[in-house]
Formats: C-alpha cells, structure tokens, sequence
C-alpha cells in the first residue's frame, strides 16, 4: 500500500517531501559555481570520470559571471543566476510567496574552492529571499574538516533554510569505481556520511543504473548497502553516454551499450521495491542535454519514462519498499 504522503506516486518524491515539510511546490534552480574537481586538474586524474560532461555534470546549469578586461573571471554572480532563474519559473509557474526554490550547486565539485569562497557563494544563495534551502553536489574526498565547520555555522546563521549534500557513490563495487574512475574508495565515502550525520547535515546519494559490468544482482547489493547507510535521500540516474567522453569512445567501439527503455525500468523498480520506503527519491531518471546524448535517446522524453514506469508499478501493485527488509544482507 502507497503511504497517503506521497501524493499518489508509488514511491516517496522530492515533490511530495517539500509539499508535506512547506506545505508548497519546490523548484530547484541549477547553480555553476565555476569550480574544478579533483579527478580534473591532476590532483587525482586528470581525466574526469569516464562518463562526465565537460560541463561536469553541470550542463543544465545557469552561468552569469562577472569578468575583467581580459575576459577572465573574477566573480561568480550566484545571486544573478538565481534571480534568472527564478524569473524563467514563473514564467511557466506560479510560485508560492514563501521561500519555494532549492538552489542546487551542481556543476563540478561544489566544496572544491577557497573556503571564503564558498562562504561568499553558500551565502549568496541562502540570503536570497526566494531560495528555501541549498543542495551541494561534491565528492566525499572533498569535505574536509574546515569545509564541514563552515556548513554548521550556516546552519545556524540560517536555521529557517536547509542544507544539503549530494555525494556521487554511483555503485559500492570498487573494481566498477575503478572502471569509471571515481577516484576514491568505498571508506572515503562511509567516512563522509559518518562526519555528515555526526553534524546533522543530511546527505542525498547518487547512484547510477546500467554502469558497465553491473548486472541487477550487483545493483541490488547497493541498495541494500544504502538501507543500512540510511541517506536522506537518494538519485536513480540512468547511464548517459555523452560525446566527447571517454566513455563515447567504449560505446563507439561496441564496448560498452546502453539500457533499453524496458531494462531500465525493471531495474529502476526493482531498486525502488527494495528500498527504504523512508528514503527520499529525489530522481528516477535523467534527460542528458541534446546536443551531447549518443545514447540511449529514448531517456529525452522524461515525460514518457515517468509515466510508463508509474503505470509499470501500479499494474504489478509494486511500490516503494515493497520488498525492503529492516536488516538487509548486503553479501558485499
């Protein structure tokens, strides 16, 4: 049986969770803070993970910066971008008064910079007026201490908004992170989660469905690992293969293949049954930009991918924690 606050989807949404905390829609506004990372300027590769934009990760994100004569940046405009954003919502929607907008720094590693200006730019987006709360994107190798301090501290400089922690795991099996050359092992990740819950900042966990080698056995272990970790919340993301990676050049070659439309939504219920019904879904799919998706081009029409798989779901009476287990053996 659906829970009565999930607004009638068979698992528990983003949307359902900020309807029920606010009383209102959310929306998020897509933030490009103009950071690095470090699996990109050599600290740990220099290649990115195999499947990374060169907007890493960021392509749908806004980006007003103010530069010098030389055209160099000398000023990420954060509140700009989140005021243009806000207008092009309104645009198609009508907003609430109240603070509804979830600005999401989601290009790049988002605690990958100076720590003042990370100060300047959090602060930007949580002073304005519209934004409810921010969500961070970065890898739990960037979360020192000090980066962790400055997050408590606008905590309580901020207690009426929230913040969030998005940390890309993509799968707990170290021989497909070595393959998709996340750059860090299982213990750096169970140390960030460790350290965030410690400070009370909840933490939202990526994971990516149809990575090469990762069959519906070895997917499933992750879920069951993320029962025990007990996130927040937790994105489903399809595998994009985008030109211009490297993981392009496996695809082009016949080495790699992306998920049809029905795999993918097997898998996807099948995480769904088996998870924490607790868990807050933040994504289910994904629609890479355009002008970059090789493939699997059926994922563009978001709409249809939504739509079949709640159909899917309600016809074989599978929800959310359908199958989910209070003690979970993970067999890792």
């Amino acid at each position: 049986m659906m829970h009565k606050d999930w607004l009638e989807k068979p698992y528990y949404t983003l949307d359902a969770y900020c309807k029920n905390r606010f009383g209102y829609k959310c929306y998020k506004v897509a933030l490009n803070a103009h950071m690095t990372c470090p699996n990109r300027d050599g600290t740990v590769d220099h290649r990115g993970c195999i499947f990374c934009s060169a907007g890493g990760s960021g392509d749908f994100a806004l980006d007003i910066n103010v530069t010098n004569s030389d055209e160099q940046i000398i000023e990420t405009a954060i509140d700009k971008q989140l005021q243009k954003g806000v207008e092009a919502l309104a645009q198609k929607f009508t907003l609430s008064q109240e603070p509804c907008i979830i600005a999401y720094f989601q290009a790049y590693t988002n605690t990958y910079a100076p720590l003042p200006y990370l100060k300047e730019i959090y602060t930007q987006a949580l002073s304005h007026p519209k934004v409810c709360g921010i969500s961070i994107a970065t890898r739990p190798d960037c979360l020192p201490e000090l980066v962790l301090d400055l997050l408590s501290q606008l905590q309580s400089a901020f207690p009426e908004k929230f913040i969030w922690i998005e940390l890309g795991l993509q799968t707990i099996h170290e021989d497909t992170a070595r393959y998709i050359r996340r750059g860090y092992p299982l213990s750096t990740f169970e140390e960030a989660c460790r350290n965030l819950k410690q400070r009370n900042i909840p933490f939202i966990v990526h994971i990516i469905l149809g990575l090469p080698g990762e069959d519906a056995s070895r997917l499933l272990q992750t879920i069951q690992y993320l029962n025990e970790l007990e996130p927040f919340g937790v994105k489903l993301q399809l595998l994009h293969i985008l030109k211009d990676t490297d993981l392009a050049i496996a695809f082009e070659k016949g080495e790699v293949h992306a998920l049809t439309k029905e795999a993918y939504l097997d898998m996807l219920i099948m995480c769904l049954a088996h998870l924490n019904p607790g868990i807050v879904i933040h994504r289910v799919t994904g629609d890479g930009p355009k002008k970059l998706l090789l493939s699997p081009l059926w994922s563009g029409n978001k709409r249809d991918v939504l739509n079949t798989l709640h159909k899917k779901m309600r016809e074989s009476g599978i929800h959310q924690g359908s199958l989910w287990s209070n003690s979970p053996d993970t067999n890792r």
